[in-house]
């Protein structure tokens, strides 16, 4: 991914509006690119400190980004190992339904 899709998708991301074949690309580049990772920081700390002043209420920006961050990762995680499974279930039925066929063929 490059820097200027990423900032375009930082919105996206804020948004929490992004599916997970490009929340990985994403993350995976904020991971490798600080100036990018601060350009993230910068306008969530906007937005979320608008929000905040509007709501008047005490907050901790930078914690609040790094909830959000793992957040985000642990939502990964969880679609991973998803998707792990769903391929060894299928891999699993595959294989009984061809020892089935042999069964009746041999």
């Amino acid at each position: 991914m490059e820097c200027k899709e990423f900032e375009h998708l930082i919105p996206d991301f804020l948004q929490k509006n992004m599916g997970y074949g490009v929340m990985e690309d994403f993350r995976e580049h904020m991971d490798h690119c600080e100036a990018c990772k601060e350009e993230l920081s910068i306008q969530f700390l906007v937005a979320e400190g608008m929000r905040h002043l509007e709501d008047d209420g005490a907050f901790d920006l930078q914690k609040e980004l790094d909830r959000r961050l793992e957040e985000n990762r642990n939502r990964l995680l969880i679609h991973k190992k998803l998707l792990l499974a769903r391929r060894h279930f299928f891999t699993a039925l595959i294989t009984a339904v061809c020892m089935v066929i042999l069964l009746f063929l041999g």
